[in-house]
């Protein structure tokens, strides 16, 4: 059961990395006709009663002031940060930014004491940020360093939520608790869209498909899938699939707005990948006391009866470690 979890989990989270791939360049576009505070606004106002009506029998139980609070952050604050630094740089440059998410959750649960992370995943970490580093030597039009650094803010916020967020989803129904740190979202977002004032009409119609397709593709779905996902594998797992949102919007951003996209962004893409699959894979080390466990139990079914240590001291193992002798004698099953 465990195995299948862990591979919906992992489908779920692909599926939302590339999903949210698409919201840096349709953000890009929708800031054409609303402004940042708006957009947040009504991106999470909209896409939260879809979210609700799936999970309304759990919305109360979700209603809690640590979910609360950890949605206007998470995401009110975050996207207001992450929209006014799309608004000021260039469409490349922002999604390349968010590739430093999975390295930013991996040290901060590694300074809390929080993480279990392997030599493995971390060699995944550098090699995806490497990839990310390739892809922005190319450059992008329109890039200021003001903007960026208003992304990598948000970045940094989303990183930390992506952290205790598991804590959060503990027991709950993540839909649930999406549907509920988007509201706190959008009222986070309100007091930045008074100021900026009722927006005009759209100029054009691209603008409005581009906000129903950020509600649909770029914020509902992938905040659903990434909370399913995220409630059935560590935090560092989980952020190392954010690692294909910049690859998905450094191609978008070079299909829709001209930015470049070569060769050299090709080899980034790839050892980002790399990156993900080396970060992603499932430690297969044992405990030792189940490894020796294990050659006992071996070494019994083939000699047909119990070492001569053991036809001794029957006791002992009982002695040293409560529960070893009935792990010794049950056949042992590998951790998935």
């Amino acid at each position: 059961m465990k195995v299948v979890h862990r591979h919906s989990a992992l489908v779920a989270l692909i599926a939302a990395g590339l999903l949210w791939g698409l919201t840096v360049p349709l953000s890009k576009l929708a800031l054409e006709w609303l402004p940042g505070g708006w957009l947040t606004v009504v991106r999470f106002a909209l896409a939260a009663p879809l979210l609700a009506v799936v999970a309304r029998r759990d919305l109360r139980r979700a209603i809690t002031p640590q979910i609360l609070f950890a949605g206007a952050v998470g995401y009110g604050l975050v996207i207001l940060l992450q929209n006014a630094g799309i608004h000021a740089t260039s469409v490349s440059h922002a999604a390349l930014i968010v590739g430093a998410v999975p390295a930013l959750v991996a040290l901060i649960t590694a300074a809390t004491g929080k993480g279990t992370t392997g030599p493995a995943a971390w060699v995944g970490f550098v090699l995806a940020l490497a990839g990310v580093a390739i892809i922005a030597g190319g450059g992008g039009g329109g890039a200021t360093l003001g903007g960026d650094a208003l992304v990598f803010a948000s970045v940094t916020l989303s990183a930390t939520f992506i952290v205790i967020q598991p804590r959060l989803l503990r027991g709950q129904n993540p839909m649930a608790v999406t549907a509920v740190q988007m509201v706190a979202g959008a009222l986070a977002g309100v007091p930045n869209a008074a100021l900026e004032g009722i927006p005009a009409a759209p100029a054009t119609v691209v603008p409005v498909i581009a906000l129903v397709a950020l509600i649909i593709a770029g914020t509902l779905l992938p905040f659903a899938l990434f909370a399913y996902g995220q409630s059935r594998v560590t935090p560092e797992l989980a952020g190392a699939f954010l690692n294909l949102e910049p690859l998905v919007g450094a191609a978008t951003g070079a299909l829709a707005f001209g930015d470049p996209f070569g060769p050299v962004q090709l080899l980034g893409g790839a050892v980002i990948i790399a990156g993900i699959v080396l970060s992603t894979a499932p430690r297969r080390s044992a405990p030792a006391v189940d490894r020796h466990a294990a050659r006992i139990h071996r070494t019994r079914r083939v000699r047909g009866a119990a070492p001569q240590d053991a036809r001794q001291h029957p006791h002992r193992d009982r002695v040293r470690s409560g529960n070893y002798a009935s792990v010794s004698t049950a056949p042992h099953s590998s951790p998935t």
